[in-house]
């Protein structure tokens, strides 16, 4: 189960760390270019997805909740 969690918690770490590179200049332009991005980031990150990122950014951040 740990495993699992550990796996999960990765792959919407990647996830995120993609989505702030797509969506770099829409969403998070204010934000420095080599943000780390981090479990504590997330919660940013979804924000400005819902917030700028249109329906694609909607989505993806949907899959990080």
């Amino acid at each position: 189960m740990v495993e699992n969690e550990q796996t999960v918690r990765r792959r919407r770490l990647e996830l995120a760390r993609r989505a702030f590179k797509k969506f770099s200049v829409r969403c998070f332009w204010s934000w420095p270019a080599d943000t780390e991005i981090t479990e504590e980031t997330i919660p940013l990150i979804i924000s400005g997805l819902r917030l700028y990122g249109g329906h694609e950014g909607y989505r993806i951040a949907a899959e990080l909740c």
